[in-house]
């Protein structure tokens, strides 16, 4: 062991330099300490004055003791920081007394300890956990028999319905084509005017009556007759063609000024002419969706604005929360024409509009109206209209190309026959709608997917925002009255155009699942009631 001494002693061995510099640190200390004074009292409330102190030793003299310092407190940390026994519990504040006790929570340690290993048996927990898949099979349960094979009845019909709306609207092109009643339209417009525009106008309106009459048997069973059948209609039939009536001069409005537009482009451009139409097709949807809710839609019903603060004031509170800038709920006159519940929140910027039928509000709760609402203001802040937007403008890139190529096609093998010269002819006008149609008919499976994915984004949207489980699957249940609420796999991904009923209820009863509250249980949670 090497000796350190004060000082150098006569034949010892040379210190080394770190017990130099030790002896440079800890002389002046001592040294300081067998010299000091007692301690004199301050009257101004200083305990003890010039009491010597290691920190007031030179800077470089301290480090090594600040290091001491540090681990020394590093140590009475770890020390504390250990499990202490019990201490007593707090005094119950009155104004607390009635709110539940929270769990223990688990001792704080900085080390990893193991816990020790005992023979005790585990305790059984007394949370029942939440079955969402039963849950959503007693919800299920709960419509009856009868009510759910009618609307199985109801639903599956509506399939074989896209074929025969399908078949109809071929066969009417057809018609026109094969009896040249399209070429003696367009021969009638070309001597009426020079000017093409006003010629593709007056070839519209009669085309769109003609249309219109020849599919009206089927309009009339599935729009009316069929609607009554299964109790889903309340309008007479007197009020009933009124409105197809009213629908009519709209489209003989509407439809002359966009086919204008697209003649223009087959006119300008007609070899590229299917890029360009499908810019007039998306620039036609934002425009029909700008004035559908200000003109359309109050030439059929009637808006008054929502004056009952117990239902207004929760919409609003949902609509502020998400940024929807609206300050009235507009109530819209539809058990005049129909059972079916329905809102919407439609329209750009000052053009918004929340609005809720009557039905919705005369059959459904708070809670429900509360989850319809939410589910419809998610299509807003999710930009739903511009998502559908685009879907539509690819399905029509891709139809307007493959319509190029049928037409040309065609043309040349029966144009003659059919009177019909070229893409810029109106006399073509119904074999355009003919390859169209096939086109979407096809893809039916693929748009029905799209607008149901659109349907789930709002279905999530909406039970994260009005954070009403059980009102979502009440609403569900409601919507059975006319869908299938447990179609199989390949029913829902051709025909379904939202989630299926048992997906909804499925989606709701997950929701509350994860959000249960901790060391709590209702047996009753997620059961219709």
């Amino acid at each position: 062991m090497v000796r350190i001494a004060m000082d150098p002693v006569e034949g010892s061995l040379p210190a080394p330099k770190w017990a130099a510099r030790a002896r440079r640190i800890v002389r002046p200390a001592v040294v300081s300490l067998l010299a000091r004074k007692e301690p004199k009292y301050h009257p101004r409330g200083n305990l003890f004055e010039k009491v010597p102190f290691i920190f007031h030793l030179h800077p470089h003299h301290c480090r090594p003791l600040k290091r001491f310092w540090l681990a020394l407190i590093l140590l009475t940390f770890a020390a504390t920081a250990l499990p202490q026994e019990p201490t007593a519990p707090p005094i119950p504040n009155s104004a607390q007394a009635n709110t539940p006790p929270l769990p223990p929570a688990a001792p704080f340690t900085p080390f990893a300890v193991s816990a020790p290993k005992t023979n005790a048996p585990a305790q059984p927990s007394l949370i029942a956990p939440f079955d969402s898949a039963a849950a959503t099979r007693e919800w299920l349960d709960s419509i009856p028999a009868d009510q759910k094979a009618k609307s199985n009845a109801y639903f599956q019909g509506g399939y074989w319905l896209i074929l025969w709306n399908f078949l109809i609207t071929a066969l009417i092109a057809l018609l026109l084509l094969a009896t040249r009643t399209s070429a003696r339209i367009r021969d009638f417009a070309e001597r009426s005017t020079r000017f093409k525009a006003m010629q593709v106008i007056i070839y519209a309106i009669p085309y769109i009556i003609l249309t219109a009459a020849l599919s009206f048997p089927l309009t009339v069973y599935e729009r009316y007759f069929r609607e009554h059948q299964y109790g889903m209609a309340t309008q007479t039939f007197g009020p009933w063609f009124a409105e197809q009536l009213k629908g009519l001069i709209i489209a003989l409005i509407l439809g002359p000024i966009f086919l204008v537009a697209l003649y223009a482009v087959f006119r300008a451009a007609p070899r590229t002419w299917w890029l360009w139409a499908t810019a007039v097709v998306v620039a036609g949807t934002f425009f029909f969706s700008f004035i559908f809710p200000l003109f359309i839609e109050p030439i059929f019903n009637k808006y008054t604005p929502l004056t009952d603060p117990k239902i207004r004031d929760p919409i609003l509170q949902l609509a502020r929360a998400n940024e929807i800038p609206v300050t009235k709920v507009f109530v819209v006159d539809a058990s005049r024409q129909t059972k079916r519940v329905s809102a919407n929140v439609a329209g750009f910027l000052n053009t918004t509009r929340i609005a809720l039928n009557d039905n919705l509000l005369n059959q459904c709760t708070l809670p429900e109206i509360r989850a319809v609402m939410a589910h419809e203001m998610g299509h807003y802040v999710l930009n739903h209209i511009v998502k559908l937007a685009l879907f539509s403008a690819l399905s029509f890139l891709v139809g307007f190309a493959l319509t190029k190529a049928a037409f040309d096609l065609l043309v040349r093998k029966y144009g003659s026959r059919w009177g019909v010269c070229d893409i810029a002819d109106p006399a073509g006008l119904p074999l355009i709608g003919l390859s169209i149609g096939i086109y979407f008919f096809l893809i039916t499976p693929l748009s029905n997917t799209s607008s149901r994915v659109i349907e789930r984004e709002a279905d999530i949207f909406g039970i994260n925002a009005a954070r009403e489980p059980d009102g979502m699957a009440k609403i569900a249940l409601k919507l059975g009255i006319y869908r299938k609420m447990e179609p199989t796999p390949l029913e829902e991904f051709v025909f379904f155009d939202h989630p299926s009923g048992r997906s909804r209820i499925r989606m709701a009863m997950d929701w509350k699942a994860a959000n249960l509250p901790n060391g709590t249980f209702d047996p009753s949670v997620g059961k219709p009631k």
